[in-house]
């Protein structure tokens, strides 16, 4: 296929999927993906390329549901997943300003495309050390896929504590929140290692932080019924 005609199969494409979106009566989640469901299958045999610039092309488009679709059409495309690099993330990335986008672009690409060593350590350290609070959240939450089995997790403490260890005097109350999910992921993986880095930054981290995770490696639970949440 000529760069030309990849260029009006992405915009039809992209087009067709904007319509879809806008008949919807519900915006609800899974409406959402019953859309990318039926665009996945068509694309299923397109190439990585096709699917990168579609999903480029849908994150332009206002709302969240094409932020949404964006990153799911990449991260159920292997190909196009595979193909991910810092350049690429970065441009996915543009634009995260709240909770939802974040953790959308951190567990279905930055996540997995860092897990399976496409990007490098620096770059996600990169993430964590910005002044920008999203990207922040952002590098935390990426340490989720590399140890949550749903989403692909074989385990990995040492990367997981290295951004961390980065952020665990962060305030910032979604980072805060991020912080608290990524230890919780490790310590289903590697309690030992999840206690020993609540002990060593007891002073550090927030009491949101200590409370959650230590209520998980004891209980199981983050909240368990009639634990104190102050």
């Amino acid at each position: 296929m000529t760069a030309k005609a990849n260029e009006i199969v992405v915009k039809t494409v992209a087009d067709e999927i904007t319509t879809r979106l806008a008949g919807l009566t519900s915006r609800r989640t899974a409406d959402l993906r019953g859309v990318r469901r039926e665009y996945s299958k068509h694309l299923a045999k397109a190439p990585a390329k096709t699917v990168v610039e579609l999903a480029m092309r849908l994150l332009d488009r206002p709302g969240f549901e094409h932020r949404l679709l964006s990153y799911e059409l990449v991260a159920h495309h292997r190909e196009a997943l595979g193909s991910l690099r810092a350049r690429s993330l970065s441009l996915f990335g543009q634009g995260i300003a709240s909770w939802g986008a974040v953790d959308s672009f951190a567990c279905y690409l930055a996540g997995p495309a860092w897990r399976e060593r496409q990007v490098p350590d620096r770059l996600i350290r990169r993430w964590a050390a910005s002044a920008d609070r999203w990207w922040r959240r952002a590098a935390v939450v990426s340490t989720v896929p590399l140890n949550n089995k749903a989403r692909g997790g074989r385990g990995d403490t040492p990367r997981t504590l290295d951004i961390c260890r980065i952020l665990v005097g962060d305030r910032d109350d979604m980072v805060v929140k991020a912080l608290s999910w990524a230890l919780r992921e490790l310590a289903k993986r590697d309690a030992g290692a999840a206690s020993a880095f609540l002990a060593e930054h007891r002073a550090s981290l927030a009491n949101r932080v200590l409370r959650e995770v230590g209520n998980k490696l004891a209980t199981g639970l983050k909240n368990p019924r009639g634990s104190s949440r102050a």
